[in-house]
């Protein structure tokens, strides 16, 4: 571990050096605040713990702490030591983010759990930011293409605003992906992303899944029930298949997006929200507003910026790149040994006619790795890529 130590007292510093440079820690010495704090901000070379005398001339500990607290980027556990110690001292130490308080004269074994319980501390912090970047992990938008390259150009540009976006697209295409990393690159990615699948929600229930509904309002409202405008509050909502909402539900949509406010069913209360709204459709709205199947003040509030994801069919440079992706992911996830494609087997990919898109050319390759091995050759594709081979 690398240590910084505090302490205007150069016999503390020194005895403190000794013990744990005779552990193999790394220690850096500061004989007052300025100095640590100055240590700490070259970034190049971080400390893993700090020890921080409380009584200093000048910049005493406390206000050492505060200022360590308030550095960008840096998150690294301090324990506080101090001659005149007493619980009120302590307590005001842990409530300002001390990790530890140890009194002088320092003990040896309390300074070496200390650092051991740090350390432990550490590793379970890596390991869970390890962790939640494997769940909440965006696959990659594969493609380097002028389609994908627009759209990549596109999210650069918006994501960091709260304009509401509309994705269109067949289906299989990515809108959802797409979407998500609107939401990833944007100052609410920590927020949540809520999804909502308007095709699959029955008409009579979709007021009570988007705006939520009190207990007793119905029949089947066994309980309070929070909405999915309500669940994204701070974050974004995608609202996938757009053009399949029924009328009633658009008209309540358009009054959340012009006012920000929502009503559970069963409630005269309105409840404040802020969200991002992104939708996506394969439907042709414009054509469905002509119907008189889709509201056209509801499109213009959707539509502030349209991203248009293309189909597989224009966008064939991409297919080496994307079966390469789906041959590691598909392994992975199997325990096989990585596949092979053959130059002729790719050429056979782009020949085929991919009514399914991104989604169908990943069954395939699922397929072909499933039912060849080792190498993937233009006759495996030849033979399974319908999948009504024989």
């Amino acid at each position: 571990m690398r240590v910084l130590i505090i302490d205007d007292e150069k016999s503390i510093r020194n005895t403190l050096k000794e013990i744990l440079e005779y552990e193999d820690h790394e220690v850096v010495l500061a004989e007052n605040g300025e100095q640590g704090l100055a240590a700490l901000e070259q970034k190049e070379k971080p400390f893993d713990a700090v020890f921080c005398d409380i009584k200093m001339p000048g910049m005493d500990g406390i206000e050492v702490l505060e200022k360590i607290q308030r550095i960008d980027d840096i998150d690294v556990p301090v324990i506080m030591i101090s001659g005149h110690g007493n619980i009120d001292t302590a307590v005001e130490c842990i409530k300002k983010g001390a990790y530890d308080f140890i009194e002088k004269p320092l003990d040896l074994n309390r300074i070496l759990i200390t650092l051991r319980n740090v350390s432990d501390r550490t590793s379970l912090v890596q390991e869970n930011k390890t962790l939640k970047k494997k769940v909440t992990r965006v696959p990659p938008l594969i493609g380097q293409s002028e389609p994908i390259k627009r759209i990549w150009d596109m999210i650069d540009r918006v994501a960091a605003t709260d304009a509401r976006v509309l994705i269109t697209g067949s289906n299989g295409t990515g809108k959802e992906l797409v979407a998500r990393w609107l939401h990833e690159k944007s100052p609410r990615a920590n927020m949540p992303f809520v999804e909502v699948n308007c095709a699959a929600i029955p008409g009579e229930l979709i007021e009570s899944e988007l705006f939520g509904h009190e207990k007793g309002s119905f029949t089947s409202a066994i309980r309070q029930h929070k909405g999915k405008f309500e669940q994204a509050d701070g974050g974004t909502l995608f609202l996938d298949e757009i053009g399949d909402m029924s009328l009633a539900a658009q008209a309540k949509v358009l009054r959340v997006l012009q006012e920000n406010r929502i009503t559970r069913v069963g409630s005269d209360k309105d409840i404040s929200v802020k969200v991002r709204v992104v939708a996506a459709t394969n439907k042709d709205l414009p054509a469905e507003i002509e119907k008189g199947s889709f509201r056209e003040d509801l499109y213009h509030r959707l539509s502030v910026i349209v991203i248009h994801v293309p189909a597989l069919s224009e966008r064939k440079d991409d297919i080496p790149l994307l079966a390469e992706y789906f041959i590691d992911q598909v392994c992975n996830e199997y325990g096989m040994v990585r596949r092979t494609i053959t130059p002729e087997a790719i050429e056979e990919l782009k020949k085929h006619t991919w009514t399914g898109n991104i989604r169908e050319l990943r069954n395939v390759m699922e397929r072909l790795i499933i039912l060849t091995t080792d190498v993937i050759g233009i006759d495996d594709v030849k033979a399974y890529a319908n999948p009504l081979f024989r």
